[in-house]
């Protein structure tokens, strides 16, 4: 994961992502860096606009109807439950979605 916040720090930042850029990143922040999981994501965002991938993450409610459906659960424990059920199927839409595309950087990186 720190490999796709290097590469959001170089895009809010201005500069150019690329494999020296990445790791002078990664470096400084103490990061063991391994070049093929450098090249694999300048590769991956070769042709990604990364501020329309972020605004259209953004503008995508997190939780679905789960959300809708915890909004009078303030019982003791009904928060976590909710919120437990909601990554639960975050997670499933997530591997769903993988496996239909077969591409994603999940897939690069574990």
């Amino acid at each position: 994961m720190e490999y796709v916040y290097a590469a959001l720090i170089l895009n809010e930042s201005g500069e150019e992502i690329n494999e020296e850029n990445l790791t002078n990143v990664l470096d400084a922040a103490g990061v063991d860096v391994e070049e093929s999981r450098i090249k694999a994501l300048v590769a991956a965002l070769d042709d990604v606009d990364i501020d329309e991938a972020v605004e259209q993450a953004a503008a995508v409610p997190a939780g679905g109807a789960a959300a809708g459906g915890t909004a009078g659960g303030a019982e003791e424990g009904g928060e976590e439950a909710a919120e437990e059920e909601e990554a639960a199927e975050e997670e499933e839409d997530e591997d769903e979605e993988d496996e239909a595309s077969g591409e994603g950087l999940g897939e690069l990186f574990g």
